[in-house]
């Protein structure tokens, strides 16, 4: 019996032009409305049935990642720019700031109430919409 041990097997894949692996946006910069960097994306957050990308987690704040704030995004409000070599959006830091969030190594509640809330906050459909 013939098995591959999936850990063995190189899962890397060569970037295309619309297409991106999720290893390579996780570390990506993230621009405001100002050109200014905000944050950076933590990790993306997909939604099981559709595979739709429903947000980016900014990570900034706290020092050497020790106290470090999560900000959950949604992806519509993400734009890739090649010339940043990251992410646009149309908000500033400051707007993130005021955003829903949570802190440090505490567990975010992927809820319906809180995805709403984070939805109604930038102002922009949900995904499951």
């Amino acid at each position: 019996m013939t098995y591959h041990n999936a850990n063995l097997q190189d899962a890397s894949i060569k970037e295309t032009h619309d297409l991106i692996a999720s290893d390579k946006v996780e570390g990506t910069k993230v621009y405001g409305a100002d050109s200014k960097h905000i944050g950076s994306i933590e990790r993306v957050i997909i939604e099981k049935r559709s595979g739709r990308v429903a947000y980016a987690v900014l990570g900034f704040g706290g020092f050497l990642g020790i106290g470090e704030d999560h900000y959950p995004l949604p992806w519509a409000k993400l734009t890739y720019d090649e010339s940043l070599g990251g992410y646009r959006t149309d908000v500033t830091r400051e707007q993130v700031e005021r955003a829903p969030k949570y802190h440090g190594s505490d567990e975010y509640d992927w809820n319906a109430e809180n995805g709403r809330r984070v939805y109604d906050y930038y102002g922009v459909p949900p995904y499951w919409m």
